[in-house]
């Protein structure tokens, strides 16, 4: 089932900073607010990253199975809903299995571009409605051969190599 590594490519809850102006390409260090903002991103992208593989490796064995990241989805839904914060998965591979996926907005496109070249994350402070986000994305690569079951698209991309981002927008509070 086309679907099934869904998990991992389908993050996309809502496209960050429709309305937003950036403040800063990076948050200040000494600033406690963005480093807490940041440290949530780097936990939450542990938290679904290890989430996404452990699913996918214990209970994805075939096409029909449910996909995690179908069940994912929900969870990113109600995170949103409560107003935690967004996650958007984005395609960096030229070749999205969703339009969705497809990056929408100035930090979107710049953090892509940055994650193909290496970057380890990328990061900005926003501000909508007068509230200041981090937006923070990291690189989601291929890390199992399950990955390839329903994403045969990526069966020649070098290890490690990003095919996609997540891309999080967290309250600075």
């Amino acid at each position: 089932m086309k679907y099934r590594w869904m998990f991992v490519l389908a993050f996309t809850v809502v496209a960050a900073g429709i309305c937003s102006s950036p403040v800063q390409s990076q948050g200040k260090k000494g600033d406690a607010a963005v480093n807490r903002a940041r440290k949530q991103a780097l936990m939450l992208d542990d938290l679904y990253k290890t989430a996404v593989v452990i699913v996918t490796t214990n209970y994805v064995t075939e096409s029909a199975d449910l996909a995690a990241g179908d069940a994912f989805q929900a969870l990113f839904k109600v995170m949103k809903d409560k107003g935690y914060h967004e996650v958007r998965l984005l395609d960096a591979s030229g070749e999205p299995i969703d339009d969705d996926n497809i990056p929408k907005d100035g930090f979107e496109k710049k953090a892509v571009e940055a994650i193909k070249k290496g970057a380890a994350n990328y990061e900005q402070v926003m501000v909508k409605d007068g509230k200041r986000y981090l937006q923070y994305a990291t690189p989601v690569p291929v890390v199992m051969e399950k990955c390839i079951m329903c994403h045969d698209n990526y069966k020649d991309a070098p290890k490690g190599a990003a095919i996609g981002a997540l891309s999080y927008t967290i309250p600075v509070e």
